[in-house]
C-alpha cells in the first residue's frame, strides 16, 4: 500500500480488465496469456542479504544523535533513493486499523467493490492501473487508488463506504502519512544544508494520492508480475505492507535486495 505526494493529472485512465481475485478464485490450470511474463528480464542478478538502510525518527528528533542520523539519511538518499523508518510517531493501531480495512475491502464480493469502480476518464476507483491497450501485458494485482489531500481533490464517489469504517480510517491515515512526509523532508533538506521551511510547506499544501494493491495467489507465480519494475514520479512514496508474504524488491547497482 502507498501513498505518495504527486501529480497524475496528465495521466490517462485505465480500461477496465477482469478481476485477478476472481481469477485466483476459479484455480485455473493454465495462466490467461495476457498475464504471462515470460518477456520479462530473470537475469538480473539478487543478493538477499542486501538491506535497506534504518532510519529512527527519534534520533533524528535527538540534539544528541541528529548529526550521525542525519547523515545516515542523507547516504540513504544519495546511495539508495529508498529506506526504512522507524519511530516516526504513527500508532501501530492506526496502522493495523488501515490494513483491516484494506483487507476487507478486497475481502468484499466482486459486485460489491464495482460499486467504486474507474470510470472512464479517472484514474481513481477500484480496478488496475495504466492499462491502455487490449492487447498490454497485466499485472498480478488488483487495486484501489483514490486522491486523499487536500480535501477539494477528494471524489468520494470512488471512496468505499464498505467496510463501514474505511472512510474514517483512511482520513486519518492520510492526515498520519502528511505529517510523516512532512518531517522526513524537513530532515531530507537539512541533510542537504537547505532552507527546510519552503520544501515543508510545499508538501504540506500537495496532493496525496493511495494506491491499496491485492496480490491474490497464482496457480504460476514465477511467470506472473504483481507489480511491473518502474520509479515513482511523486515527491515521496509511503509505503505499508499489508501481509506476511515479502515481495518487495529494490534495484541497487544492478543488483535486486
Amino acid at each position: 500500500m502507498a501513498l505518495a505526494p504527486s501529480d497524475s493529472e496528465s495521466l490517462e485512465w485505465s480500461l477496465p480488465v477482469p478481476s485477478v481475485q476472481e481469477l485466483a478464485i476459479q484455480k485455473l490450470d493454465k495462466l490467461p496469456l495476457r498475464y504471462v511474463r515470460d518477456d520479462l528480464d530473470q537475469t538480473t542478478p539478487s543478493n538477499p542479504s542486501l538491506r535497506v538502510p534504518l532510519i529512527d525518527m527519534n534520533k533524528l528528533a535527538n540534539p544528541e544523535s541528529h548529526e550521525k542520523e542525519l547523515q545516515k539519511l542523507h547516504f540513504a538518499c544519495q546511495e539508495w533513493g529508498v529506506f526504512q523508518i522507524i519511530n516516526h510517531g504513527v500508532f501501530d493501531e492506526s496502522l493495523s486499523k488501515m490494513r483491516q480495512q484494506v483487507q476487507e475491502f478486497f475481502d468484499l464480493p466482486l459486485q460489491e467493490k464495482k460499486r467504486w469502480a474507474q470510470k472512464p476518464g479517472s484514474l481513481e476507483g477500484y480496478g488496475q492501473a495504466f492499462v491502455t491497450s487490449e492487447e498490454q501485458k497485466l499485472e498480478w494485482n488488483d487495486m484501489i487508488f483514490l486522491k486523499t489531500l487536500p480535501l477539494q481533490d477528494r471524489s468520494l464517489n470512488f471512496w468505499p463506504e464498505n467496510p463501514q469504517e474505511f472512510r474514517k480510517t483512511l482520513e486519518t491515515y492520510s492526515e498520519d502519512m502528511r505529517n510523516v512526509a512532512v518531517s522526513i523532508v524537513r530532515f531530507i533538506t537539512m541533510g542537504l544544508g537547505l532552507e527546510a521551511q519552503k520544501f515543508c510547506d510545499t508538501f504540506k499544501e500537495g496532493t496525496y494520492e493511495i494506491r491499496m494493491n491485492c496480490y491474490p495467489p497464482c496457480p504460476e507465480p514465477e511467470r506472473v508480475i504483481g507489480l511491473n519494475p518502474h520509479a515513482d514520479i511523486s515527491g515521496i512514496t509511503l509505503l505499508l505492507e499489508c501481509g506476511d508474504t515479502p515481495g518487495l524488491q529494490v534495484l541497487k547497482d544492478g543488483t535486486l535486495g
